[in-house]
């Protein structure tokens, strides 16, 4: 009830701000209710959406989920403010044709129609514990909207088609991704003779090469809304830091790893700072990006009515709109999010420093491939596929090595050879993800857009209605 309290206090503050602000607008009462409504918004992503960027550090034991929430409400709070810059327009201009409405105000009642049936739709998948995605609940409230108040004509479906085709593409191959990851850790350092010189050798490549590729994403699909930035210079930035980065590591790995024993729980110790960072970082990238499906749907309000270059511009409402949109995650996580920070940090599958690296890691280089691509993916799907991937193929490698084992034949004397007693068939086949919550997840995300759209076209009718 606490929690509850302080969302509902929120909120109120939001509106009454809003209304202060926008008292000599003809339009105060729609538009103090959009901003209200993003912060509703904005409150189900911190609370369901963010899990993905500490989930990894809570269940390898690195952070506790108190400091975890604190590290990503400061760092989502940060990538919100400083790298979200100019709202995207993919909600308003290309998910719908804003022309093919017969009514000027059937658009801004559309689009508040899809916040409402969007936040409500995350508000209840977070009820339930899956995470699903942000981006895909505001594409389904938007089309669900726009096809109850235009009908299906003005849906771009080859968009829709795009995105729909990015819930198979995003969570396969950030899974690939972070399996290929710790096989290229087992392989380099976790199966060398001497693990702790392996380490020293090759974890300053992979460090820098994480801080290069967030890096680079932070630089084209964060800062360029704001600051836009040449693939050349985008390219150097990334170098830059991936060297400094480098020249940084070398010896604190070696300061760190003196007197550690050739073990792999000395190995663990070694990945829990870099985890960290990149726990971080994946906070701030997520904050510039995904703030957007809070104030996206709001800024195309504001445009609907001719304020888009009043919202749009620096001295207009553009910053107290983000900072709606970020106050809102961080609060939402806050209060909200620890559920699902365990589903996907411990209950998926079990995680160590080691392999919740691999997530971090395979979550940001698919993010930016996927991004370079124009792919519209979800930061959901990849980080939950990447920790699918590290457990299924923890999961192949044992099973496959315990099959290797049992068929071994042992030559003989004279000729004969036997096998070795057969395992208990439990054994055989040892489960390391948890098939229920793949069966959850999985359903969550097929379910999301319909729901929302189908949520939304019910909205807009009641508001179609009374108003």
């Amino acid at each position: 009830m606490i929690a509850l309290g302080f969302a509902v206090l929120f909120l109120v503050m939001t509106a009454c701000i809003a209304a202060l602000l926008l008292s000599d607008n003809p339009h105060w009462l729609l538009l103090t209710a959009a901003l209200a409504l993003g912060g509703y918004m904005a409150l189900n992503i911190g609370a369901n959406d963010v899990a993905n960027n500490v989930g990894p550090a809570v269940g390898a034991r690195v952070l506790t989920m108190t400091s975890a929430l604190l590290l990503a409400a400061l760092c989502e709070s940060a990538g919100a403010l400083l790298a979200g810059g100019e709202v995207v327009t993919t909600i308003s201009t290309r998910i719908v044709d804003v022309g093919g409405f017969s009514e000027q105000a059937d658009f801004p009642l559309a689009m508040l129609a899809a916040l409402v049936a969007a936040a409500l739709w995350i508000n209840l998948a977070t009820v339930l514990g899956a995470p699903v995605s942000t981006t895909h609940a505001v594409v389904g409230g938007v089309v669900g909207a726009a096809m109850m108040s235009a009908g299906s004509s003005v849906v771009s479906w080859g968009t829709v088609g795009a995105i729909a085709a990015s819930w198979v593409v995003s969570p396969l191959l950030g899974g690939l991704v972070a399996a290929a990851l710790l096989a290229l850790v087992k392989t380099l350092i976790i199966y060398r003779d001497d693990k702790i010189a392996a380490a020293r050798r090759w974890l300053p490549v992979m460090f820098s090469l994480m801080a290069g590729t967030f890096a680079l994403y932070l630089v084209i699909v964060g800062l360029s809304r704001s600051l836009p930035v040449a693939p050349g210079v985008a390219l150097a930035i990334s170098l830059a830091v991936a060297l400094g980065v480098y020249l940084l590591s070398v010896p604190l790995i070696a300061r760190a790893a003196t007197g550690l024993e050739n073990r792999n729980q000395s190995l663990r110790r070694l990945f829990r700072i870099p985890l960290i960072a990149a726990a971080a970082v994946l906070s701030f990238a997520h904050g510039a990006n995904d703030v957007a499906n809070a104030v996206g749907p709001v800024a195309a309000i504001f445009s609907s009515f001719g304020d888009a270059e009043a919202a749009m511009s620096a001295g207009g409402y553009l910053f107290p709109v983000l900072l709606i949109g970020a106050l809102g995650i961080s609060l939402g996580l806050l209060l909200f999010g620890p559920r699902l920070v365990r589903m996907v940090g411990e209950r998926i599958t079990r995680l160590n420093p080691i392999r919740a690296f691999c997530v971090a890691l395979a979550t940001g280089a698919t993010v930016l491939l996927a991004s370079g691509l124009g792919l519209p993916v979800s930061s959901t799907h990849i980080a939950v596929g990447a920790v699918f991937g590290v457990g299924f193929y923890r999961e192949w490698f044992m099973n496959r090595a315990r099959t290797l084992r049992v068929g071994e034949i042992l030559p003989l004397a004279g000729g004969l050879s036997v096998r070795p007693r057969r395992e208990p068939a439990d054994l055989r086949r040892r489960k390391l993800v948890r098939r229920a919550h793949v069966l959850t997840i999985v359903s969550a995300w097929g379910v999301t857009v319909p729901a929302a759209a189908m949520l939304a076209a019910v909205v807009f009718a009641v508001f179609d209605l009374v108003r």
